[in-house]
């Protein structure tokens, strides 16, 4: 990780306009990862690191939502786990949640179910994104959707990211720790970059 896209514990508390025992109350309660505490070496000795953009759009989101919601719904929001939600085909229509297009694209590819877990929709939900956002291609979406299914289980307890990569025409899905950075070859080109977690913390939102 980068140096400057690191801030520090006195530049958060300052920037954020909370307090010492905030901060720590919310890691207590599993708000904010004990991964993102960081600490380094400096001239005045051990000082503790955040990575900034996450620090930051974590604690906006905690004081926009813990006036309606208790810390412990919090924890459960912005937990890698995956939620319980199951929802029918019909539902998921409905409420909009997935379009048909990859709905059906789904269930061309595996065997069609009565109730979609949330695992399922968080899948369909990321690459229905990437698709009307015109992102990757029909085809690229199949890679994507086919990669979930086969990487399921190992997605679900873990924060990741999601990288989709062209190489000489060639699409890659990638995973990997959202607390580690990819080093890319210049005629590797980023389709999309996404955090798994993100995705997961709305989709809870909006299905709670």
């Amino acid at each position: 990780m980068m140096e400057n896209e690191l801030i520090s514990k006195k530049d958060l508390l300052e920037s954020a306009g909370i307090s010492y025992g905030q901060l720590y109350r919310w890691k207590r309660k599993k708000l904010i990862p004990e991964s993102w505490f960081i600490r380094k070496s400096t001239f005045t000795g051990q000082e503790t690191f955040f990575p900034r953009q996450s620090i930051l759009e974590r604690i906006e989101k905690i004081m926009n939502l813990k006036e309606g919601a208790s810390l412990d719904h919090l924890a459960d929001l912005f937990s890698p786990q995956h939620g319980s939600a199951h929802l029918t085909l019909q539902q998921l229509i409905d409420r909009n949640i997935v379009s048909k297009i990859v709905l059906d694209l789904f269930n061309k590819l595996f065997q069609a179910k009565e109730e979609y877990s949330f695992t399922d929709i968080l899948h369909l939900r990321i690459t229905d994104s990437l698709l009307q956002q015109g992102e990757i291609s029909i085809a690229e979406a199949e890679l994507l959707l086919r990669t979930f299914s086969e990487h399921a289980e190992k997605l679900q307890d873990e924060n990741m990211n999601i990288m989709l990569l062209r190489k000489m025409g060639i699409p890659l899905v990638i995973f990997y720790p959202a607390s580690q950075d990819l080093l890319l070859d210049y005629e590797t080109k980023i389709i999309a970059s996404l955090s798994l977690n993100t995705f997961a913390e709305q989709l809870k939102m909006e299905l709670s």
